[in-house]
């Protein structure tokens, strides 16, 4: 009788604390510690922020460049000197970034675009042949529509070397004879015969001779 009441009695005791944990809350010092998130108010600066106000005459990692390069969307020129180097960087970095939706010529036929994805339209029609500068460089940095801004990867001389290459794509279909240099003007008017299309079965093995 001793025996099942102080059995009694555990099981008494021990449903009682079961009781008494369940209804307080364990503290975890790792998952509660004592920290202000960004915009909380703040009792210990006499402004009642928690956020600082950036000391006078800093400046963010990067901004400097950013803001050597940065240009309204109207702005029709270039920041840094056009060359064949910057041309050849241009061409370089829209290969890599630009090519796989907008295609190699600035088509609009990249292989994204041809597995499914929704053309971009060409760099060719009017539109874009129109566009200052700006306007493309600020689609590089920032996106536009369903294209995401590239301004994490691509840096901002980067940028301008795409754009200036995005300028020759089009040149490339739209430019007229009497705006070519002279030497390359005479190629174009004047191929030379190692240049000129073959006609079928001229040249080839067992191809007709007169």
């Amino acid at each position: 009788m001793i025996s099942a009441s102080r059995h009694g009695n555990a099981f008494l005791c021990a449903l009682v604390s079961a009781l008494l944990l369940a209804g307080c809350s364990l503290k975890q010092d790792m998952a509660e510690q004592p920290k202000d998130r960004p915009l909380w108010p703040s009792d210990f600066f006499t402004d009642g922020r928690s956020a600082r106000p950036l000391v006078e005459n800093t400046v963010a990692r990067g901004a400097v460049v950013e803001d050597e390069m940065a240009v309204g969307k109207e702005y029709n020129a270039f920041p840094i000197p056009l060359n064949m180097d910057l041309l050849e960087r241009g061409e370089n970095r829209y290969q890599i970034y630009c090519s796989p939706c907008h295609g190699l010529q600035g088509d609009g036929n990249g292989m994204v675009a041809m597995r499914g994805m929704k053309h971009p339209p060409s760099y060719h029609q009017d539109r874009l042949r129109q566009v200052p500068n700006g306007y493309v460089y600020d689609v590089i940095t920032n996106g536009f529509g369903a294209m995401l801004g590239y301004s994490a990867q691509i840096p901002p001389r980067d940028r301008w070397a795409i754009v200036a290459y995005f300028r020759a794509l089009q040149l490339s279909r739209n430019a007229k004879i009497s705006e070519l240099p002279p030497d390359v003007r005479e190629k174009v008017l004047h191929p030379s015969a190692e240049n000129k299309p073959q006609k079928q079965g001229e040249g080839a093995p067992g191809g007709k001779s007169e």
